[in-house]
């Protein structure tokens, strides 16, 4: 799975078990793309420091992750969905095929 991904993944699942500030700094170079010196002067610390926060965050989702399987059964559950919804399309069953539509959706 690709990095960024991944992490998306993880910080949906895991990110609210995260600090405020944690999260404040995961979502600014993560998720919206900042520099860690920009997030850096914001914030008044280090890159250095941005830096490690990030890499802790990462430690910690995956911790999260080895311990609950979160990610992992959520994938599958979405496999094995998207598996019915070809398999009732092949057999042209409207009926499943909306309604496996509509768990992928609310997934």
């Amino acid at each position: 799975m690709e990095k960024f991904v991944e992490q998306t993944l993880l910080y949906d699942f895991y990110g609210e078990l995260l600090t405020e500030r944690q999260q404040q700094v995961y979502e600014s170079v993560v998720l919206e793309d900042f520099s860690l010196s920009e997030v850096a002067e914001e914030l008044g610390i280090s890159r250095q420091g941005v830096h490690d926060m990030i890499r802790r965050c990462n430690h910690t989702l995956e911790e999260y992750e080895k311990k609950l399987h979160l990610v992992e059964k959520f994938l599958c559950i979405k496999k094995q969905v998207q598996r019915i919804s070809q398999i009732a399309e092949k057999y042209h069953d409207r009926e499943i095929t909306e309604i496996s539509k509509e768990i992928l959706e609310e997934l």
